[in-house]
């Protein structure tokens, strides 16, 4: 007789059955787990980056404002070589425009803007834009001998390359 408190053992069928569903509801959490991690490695990826654009927007943002400071500062230079005079208000004008060039040179490198000044440096065309070449007996060939235009950099980005005249490669040292 059996006893109606004892259960029946299954059939193997149904513990079958039973292992195919499980080893099919593990298979579809490791790929939302997966997914999961994809996912969350994209979002930091993408603040990561949003991070570095904005930090390069701020850092670049000025970039046409100082490069029209950078004209008014040719101007300024002009002036200063200009105001050659030894009369009383020809040197009040040249004290004056030096404090302003002081002053605006102060404002430009305040917001990391510096001189390419390439004088006897070998020619770098990221930097330098020749205008001309010419012989020199005293400069190494491939070398500036004349810097017509100051060139500008904003932090490592070039604002304007300098204008040079370059040795050209026959002259002799």
């Amino acid at each position: 007789m059996s006893d109606p408190n004892t259960e029946a053992p299954e059939s193997p069928v149904d513990v079958e059955s039973l292992r195919l569903q499980l080893a099919a509801a593990e298979q579809k959490a490791a790929e939302h787990w997966d997914r999961a991690l994809r996912t969350a490695a994209e979002l930091e990826n993408l603040r990561r980056r949003s991070e570095r654009e904005a930090q390069a927007t701020r850092k670049y943002a000025l970039e046409q404002v100082l490069g029209d400071l950078i004209a008014v500062n040719d101007s300024l230079e002009l002036g200063l070589k200009a105001a050659a005079g030894d009369s009383p208000e020809v040197k009040a004008v040249r004290e004056g425009m030096q404090l302003t060039h002081r002053q605006l040179w102060t404002t430009l490198n305040r917001y990391g803007v510096t001189e390419v000044d390439p004088a006897d440096q070998p020619f770098n065309p990221d930097e330098h834009e020749a205008v001309s070449m010419a012989e020199s007996p005293d400069a190494k060939p491939n070398h500036v001998i004349t810097v017509m235009q100051k060139g500008y950099k904003l932090h490592d980005r070039l604002l304007r390359p300098a204008m040079v005249v370059v040795a050209k490669a026959g002259a002799s040292p």
